[in-house]
């Protein structure tokens, strides 16, 4: 009979499914971590490889392309669903992506070593981070027809709804210029719709702290990507 998973008490939602042996084997190397914003949690390839991987309990982390101009643009997000470091899961020894800390959280980490020891074929692990790449993958798919074929409004609403999902609260830090580097959008663009959502009181903005007002009114601004990643995630993982 396989041992009982470990409780959700460990936060982050990866290594709650975990057998206890498994769990008990990263457990031993791993350390909690303040993940502060605007934190680097590693830099893309050609800045340094990856010593260890990170699992968020609480915050959000950005993983975004570096362009050769400096500009930056938002790949992906992770919060309590998912790992940092997922490339070591694939062979490589670096990661793609830089990863910064958006919402300020918490989290452990774990050496890259144990990480791959514990990572046995046929084990809970194993599968879990299987499913979780293709949730990755099929986030990444999503975002690029959203990007698309979706109004930067909707998109917006979107990226508040993840926001709020990883921020475990209704008010959060959040810059006007930061998300329009993140969507590749005019700042001037985020304000007017920033400014559009106050008015309708579906949202609250002061000093760079967002505060949602109607998570209601929020989905339904929203585009269907929020719902179709969110339930994708939930079907795989189950």
């Amino acid at each position: 009979m396989p041992a009982p998973a470990t409780p959700n008490r460990i936060g982050n939602r990866l290594l709650s499914r975990l057998s206890r042996h498994e769990y008990k084997l990263l457990a031993r190397s791993e350390q909690a971590v303040s993940l502060p914003h605007g934190k680097v949690i590693h830099g893309p390839e050609g800045q340094g490889g990856l010593s260890h991987v990170y699992f968020p309990t609480s915050g959000m982390v950005s993983l975004t392309v570096l362009m050769e101009d400096g500009k930056e643009i938002e790949a992906g997000t992770i919060g309590n669903e998912g790992m940092i470091g997922l490339s070591v899961a694939l062979g490589l020894d670096f990661s793609p992506n830089k990863a910064i800390s958006q919402i300020p959280g918490e989290g452990v980490r774990i050496p890259v070593a144990t990480f791959m020891e514990a990572m046995q074929p046929g084990g809970t692990l194993d599968r879990l981070v299987r499913r979780y790449t293709a949730y990755c993958l099929r986030y990444a798919n999503q975002t690029v027809a959203c990007n698309l074929l979706h109004s930067v409004e909707e998109r917006i609403c979107r990226w508040l709804l993840m926001c709020h999902d990883r921020a475990g609260k209704d008010e959060f830090a959040l810059t006007h210029e930061f998300l329009a580097e993140m969507l590749g959008v005019r700042r001037q663009t985020v304000t007017v719709i920033a400014r559009k959502l106050q008015m309708a009181s579906v949202i609250a903005y002061r000093r760079g702290v967002v505060r949602v007002l109607q998570r209601r009114s929020l989905e339904a601004a929203s585009c269907e990507c929020y719902e179709v990643t969110k339930a994708f995630y939930d079907r795989i993982m189950k």
